[in-house]
C-alpha cells in the first residue's frame, strides 16, 4: 500500500495531480490509515500509468473516463474503444491541419517583415494583423 506521496513519486506525477484524478473519479484510494491518510494499491500505479499514456495519445481526462468506463463494462467490445480512438485521431488530424495553416500564415507574415529596424508603427506584421481584424469589427 502507498500513501499519496509515495504513489505520486512512483508514478512520476504530483500529489496535486493525484488529488485531482481522485476528485474526477479516475483513481480511488483502497483504504485509509488510522490517522486518515489515503492508501493506494499497485492497481493505482497501473491506473495512473494508463491515464498518463492516454494523455500522451491526446485523450482528455473526460475521454479517459469514457475509456475506463468501457474497460469495466461487460457489454463493451474492442470496437467501442476503437471508435473512441478513431474519433480522437480525426480530431488530432484536424488540429494538425489548422496548425499547419497557422504556421504558413506566420511564415508569410515573418517574410513580409524584412527590415528588422523599422519603427514598430510600420511593422508589416502588426499592420497585417490589424487589417485582418478590421472586417470583424464591422460585424
Amino acid at each position: 500500500m502507498f500513501t499519496i506521496g509515495k504513489l505520486a513519486a512512483q508514478a512520476g506525477i504530483s500529489t496535486d495531480a493525484l488529488r485531482y484524478y481522485e476528485r474526477e473519479g479516475l483513481i480511488v484510494p483502497s483504504g485509509k490509515t488510522d490517522s486518515g491518510y489515503r492508501l493506494y494499491n499497485k492497481d493505482s500505479i497501473r491506473r495512473v500509468q494508463f491515464i498518463k499514456h492516454a494523455q500522451h495519445c491526446g485523450f482528455t481526462l473526460a475521454e479517459i473516463v469514457e475509456l475506463l468506463v468501457l474497460q469495466r463494462r461487460d457489454a463493451a467490445c474492442c470496437g467501442d474503444v476503437r471508435s473512441l480512438a478513431l474519433e480522437k485521431k480525426l480530431q488530432l488530424e484536424s488540429k494538425i491541419r489548422t496548425m499547419k495553416l497557422m504556421s504558413k500564415a506566420l511564415d508569410a507574415l515573418i517574410e513580409s517583415c524584412a527590415n528588422e529596424f523599422s519603427p514598430v508603427d510600420q511593422c508589416p506584421i502588426l499592420c497585417a494583423l490589424e487589417q485582418a481584424a478590421l472586417p470583424e469589427r464591422a460585424h
